[in-house]
């Protein structure tokens, strides 16, 4: 009798300890994941209100826009060959409400490394309706982009405003030459 209620209570502590480290293996992905999209969307927020504040021409963007789609930190490094990537998130006001992977990969006359942040700026639902529906979207291809030049606010008018995006680059540091978007992929991402 004693043998058996100790079979019986090994079975009820082994299948706790069993169910125990289930449950542990699968909050702790969760709760990475949740830490990194909150990451992910505080860095965000704080570079579009760094780059908001720093220039006219994308504050008056930035109040037309719908959505931002911010990449605080792309690295880009490259020896004839090249690439660049990083992650972002889409912002509507302070809320996040996607997250999204910057990946190009360019060939030629280059060498170095450098990093960077761009934001994209959505004028128009149609144009984030795009970007959903062609998960892989290749700037360049689709809606209109239009590059910004940081510091280009006596140039900019509302009558520009008729874009589908806007994107501005910012933040660049390190040594390589050419710097473009033209070619980046964007892709919906699950932190």
């Amino acid at each position: 009798m004693i043998e058996s209620i100790f079979r019986t209570t090994g079975r009820s502590i082994a299948g706790f300890c069993a169910a125990l480290l289930l449950a542990i293996f699968t909050a702790a992905p969760a709760a990475a994941g949740q830490a990194e999209a909150e990451a992910l969307r505080q860095d965000s927020l704080a570079a579009l209100s760094q780059l908001v504040a720093k220039d006219g021409a994308v504050a008056a963007v930035s109040e037309k826009a719908v959505a931002v789609l911010v990449f605080p930190k792309i690295l880009k490094a490259g020896l004839l060959v090249g690439g660049a990537g990083g992650k972002g998130a889409l912002l509507r006001g302070e809320e996040a409400v996607g997250y999204y992977s910057s990946l190009a990969v360019s060939y030629g006359l280059q060498a170095g490394a450098q990093t960077f942040g761009y934001a994209l700026f959505f004028m128009n639902e149609d144009a984030i309706d795009y970007m959903d529906e062609n998960d892989g979207w290749e700037v360049g291809a689709g809606p209109s982009v239009v590059v910004l030049e940081q510091g280009a606010a006596t140039k900019f008018s509302s009558s520009m405003l008729g874009k589908d995006i806007y994107a501005v680059i910012f933040n660049q540091s390190g040594l390589m030459a050419g710097l473009g978007l033209e070619g980046s992929k964007i892709s919906s991402y699950t932190p």
